[in-house]
């Protein structure tokens, strides 16, 4: 199956993201995810077969039935194609997209972190804390911490997303509505790590992102999965080095390489990826979804 780069629906305004196509209805969103892959900021020229529908799959799917305790609306009206206007009834369409209210979403992203790595551990290496909040002495990469913490970011339109402070927060969205996304945020991450735990993941951190419909608080992208997240495996997990990756670390790590090595500058154009690169993605985006639904297939 070769990976689909971009969908095209000519009757309907779109927005193209890194990875999806948002399609404006008027009354809605049509939310098609294709298989394109990025790493700092670049989209590369090939994607990953299937990726889109392993996305979709749980973000629609798998985490709303896990979570749905928690009773916060996710704003996924449907997944079926027969319940979007027919332009979306196309095979590439199949599995890979979602009818969604249209919100107005806010202009933080909600990070939580249960372990220290990435631009946090960066960040508690010159300070000693994580976007304002202190942790303890003496943590090593990718150790567990004592709880997890709330540390958003601002939603960059171009560029990199900036780690702010929870204060930092308040001023953008208020007291009260900060107040909740953090509280969801965690509450939302707490119970995603206990479930992945069990099928032997470790979500050491992922992100949120909210919107308003009518003042009501919605959840809305994608939910817990290996490009929003870091999936490591639970069997080899040991703090004080870098993890084997279960989601697009890997591509970070290899493009990293060629940039160390003065053959890529981190910049448009991408380089040409390997074919081994393609497939061990592929396999690793199809084992967690596996892990994650109990065995289900993707078709």
């Amino acid at each position: 199956m070769p990976a689909l780069m971009e969908t095209n629906v000519s009757q309907y305004p779109c927005r193209r993201g890194k990875v999806r196509d948002v399609y404006d209805t008027g009354n809605g969103v049509v939310i098609a995810t294709t298989d394109r892959h990025s790493a700092f900021d670049v989209n590369m020229s090939q994607g990953i077969p299937g990726k889109g529908i392993v996305l979709t799959k749980l973000s629609a799917d798998v985490w709303p039935k896990v979570l749905g305790g928690l009773v916060l609306p996710f704003h996924v009206v449907s997944t079926e194609l027969r319940d979007m206007p027919k332009p979306f009834w196309g095979p590439e369409f199949e599995g890979r997209t979602m009818l969604c209210h249209k919100t107005s979403p806010l202009p933080v992203e909600c990070v939580v972190r249960g372990y220290i790595e990435g631009s946090g551990w960066k960040e508690y290496q010159e300070f000693g804390e994580v976007c304002g909040i202190k942790l303890p002495a003496g943590l090593q990469r990718c150790s567990r911490l004592p709880e997890p913490i709330f540390t958003p970011s601002t939603k960059a339109e171009t560029g990199h997303d900036r780690n702010i402070t929870f204060a930092e927060m308040l001023k953008l969205v208020g007291d009260q509505l900060a107040t909740r996304l953090r509280a969801w945020s965690l509450a939302l991450y707490i119970k995603a790590h206990e479930y992945a735990l069990a099928r032997g993941i470790l979500i050491a951190d992922t992100k949120f992102e909210f919107g308003l419909l009518d003042g009501m608080l919605m959840l809305i992208d994608e939910i817990l999965t290996p490009d929003s997240s870091r999936f490591w495996p639970a069997a080899t997990y040991s703090p004080g080095r870098a993890q084997p990756s279960m989601d697009k670390q890997a591509l970070r790590d290899y493009l990293q390489g060629m940039f160390d090595r003065g053959e890529w500058n981190k910049q448009a154009p991408p380089p040409q990826l390997p074919d081994w690169l393609i497939e061990e993605s592929q396999k690793k985006y199809e084992q967690i979804y596996r892990l994650l639904s109990n065995g289900d297939h993707l078709n």
